[in-house]
């Protein structure tokens, strides 16, 4: 059981916008801050505006990972120009010569797979591709799409994301607006 204080919501200021994150037991003793910004038009277009200033020049295209940061991916590609591509979790009958790679996400803790449909493999291939996610907590989906990306003939130059979670030494090369704590409460 978890103590209460950690159950109470966690402050943050991303761009000049104050949200209080839900904090989540998501494995026994382990607590994370949830970022949601579906809906949240507010903190979407100030952190979409603020990640749109620290992008590489040689970014060419943006792709993403349903669902959370769809709404993150379309407001920067208003912001930069830059066209942006969607990679689905599951195979739509619609999608003809889909690619994927396998993923483990932290929120759901289970495997899923990342889809790219055929008509976006043209659109990728050649070009310089920037990953956009809201949270990088384990990578996992951020590897998932590079796989993804490189087999379509495209070259991922940097990823973006709200938030990273945890600490990974690899953060550092993602282009982040701050860095989430985990909290551990042992079962003494």
């Amino acid at each position: 059981m978890v103590s209460p204080e950690l159950l109470t919501p966690y402050p943050v200021e991303l761009a000049g916008v104050v949200r209080h994150l839900p904090r989540v037991e998501i494995a026994p003793g382990v607590v994370i801050a949830i970022l949601n910004i579906l809906g949240d038009t507010e903190l979407t277009e100030a952190v979409a505006r603020a990640l749109v200033e620290r992008l590489p020049a040689e970014a060419e295209m943006l792709i993403t990972a349903e669902a959370k940061s769809i709404p993150l991916a379309y407001a920067m590609s208003v912001k930069s120009g830059l066209p942006y591509a969607v990679l689905r979790k599951s195979r739509k009958p619609y999608m003809t010569g889909a690619i994927s790679a396998e993923v483990i996400s932290i929120t759901t803790g289970k495997p899923q797979t990342l889809w790219m449909d055929g008509r976006d493999i043209a659109r990728v291939q050649g070009k310089k591709i920037l990953f956009v996610d809201d949270v990088i907590s384990t990578g996992s989906t951020y590897e998932g799409a590079k796989k993804i990306i490189e087999k379509a003939g495209g070259q991922v130059v940097a990823a973006a994301a709200i938030m990273t979670e945890g600490d990974n030494p690899a953060w550092k090369d993602i282009i982040s607006l701050g860095n989430l704590p985990v909290w551990l409460e042992s079962s003494e």
